[in-house]
Order: C-alpha cells, then structure tokens, then sequence
C-alpha cells in the first residue's frame, strides 16, 4: 500500500474506519495489534472517561505507522479464530474495551469485544 493510500483511509472518520477494518479483517482473517519487545500488547487508558481500550488495525501498515515514534512497538498479527477463541473471552474478562482503527482525527470507535466479534461475523456469513 502507498503511503497516499495509507493517508487516505487514515483520513477516514471513526464509522468509514470501522467498517474498512470489518472489509479488511474479513479479507485477510487476522487482525493487528502492536505489542513492545516483551510481548506485550498496548493498551490505552481514556484520560476523559476511564475506558482502557486496546486498539486494532486491519493491516500491519497501519499499526506501524500507528506506532512510529515508538522504538519498542512492533505490529503483531492475531488469526481470526485465535482472535475469537482467545482474545475476545480473554479481552470481556480484563474489562477491556477495542478501539477499532484509530486514525488521524480524535475520533475511535470504542466497542465491547463481544460485538466486535458478532460483527465479524455477521460480515463472514455475507462474505
């Protein structure tokens, strides 16, 4: 992807992000996340209403590029049924929310990990 393309869905408000991300995930059936040189995935704690998130990009272009800045952030790839199996139990039981594909405005779509999954899954049944 070119660094215009890149700029362009950055560009995108919060709902035309969500659903590129929905498209892109069902496409390439994983999801991307960073994580720091122990393994660790970011979280992001809201300043303004106490919502710790960890946020997701379709593609690891965007996720790098999220982190660039950072020496220690590195995209990591999680399958589509890993992120199912694991991730959206695991997510529900620590109280954390996702934050789908944050972009170059102040806007995140901040959603329950449970609907995130019915979501992608809904699209997988119309794929």
């Amino acid at each position: 992807m070119t660094d215009d393309q890149l700029q362009s869905v950055l560009e995108l408000n919060g709902e035309e992000r969500y659903d590129y991300f929905l498209s892109q995930v069902i496409e390439d059936r994983e999801i991307w996340i960073l994580v720091n040189t122990d393994n660790r995935f970011l979280k992001i704690v809201s300043e303004d209403s106490d919502i710790e998130y960890v946020p997701v990009w379709p593609t690891a272009d965007f996720a790098a590029q999220y982190g660039v800045g950072s020496d220690d952030l590195s995209p990591k790839s999680i399958s589509l049924p890993d992120f199912f199996r694991k991730w959206v139990p695991g997510l529900s039981k620590d109280g954390l929310e996702v934050g789908v594909f944050p972009g170059l405005d102040d806007t995140l779509w901040i959603t329950e990990p449970e609907e995130l999954k019915r979501d992608l899954q809904e699209d997988l049944s119309n794929f």
